[in-house]
């Protein structure tokens, strides 16, 4: 499965989850150990892929990890849940 295969499975699997399938990206980088697809959904979103004790986030990843088994090099999905762009209050 080539990298936008990889790409397409993750959008296949989330947008029928979230309100917003518009806001759904997916992007690819490589790292020395992973190629690494960051997923990214609209803020209200969040909830809804990752889920209660994130089942969800664990049912996509397994799906998207069994998928591209075959291939010699590792792959990690990585849900970007905003926190990392919000500014801290004081």
């Amino acid at each position: 499965m080539n990298d936008t295969d990889i790409e397409t499975l993750i959008r296949v699997i989330v947008q029928p989850l979230v309100v917003h399938p518009e806001a759904v990206e997916v992007t690819e980088t490589e790292t020395p150990r992973f190629e690494q697809y960051v997923l990214e959904v609209h803020p209200d979103d969040v909830g809804r892929i990752i889920g209660r004790h994130g089942h969800v986030a664990a049912a996509i990843r397994t799906i998207v990890y069994s998928a591209v088994n075959e291939s010699s090099r590792k792959v990690r999905l990585v849900i970007d849940d905003h926190r990392s762009h919000e500014t801290p209050t004081q």
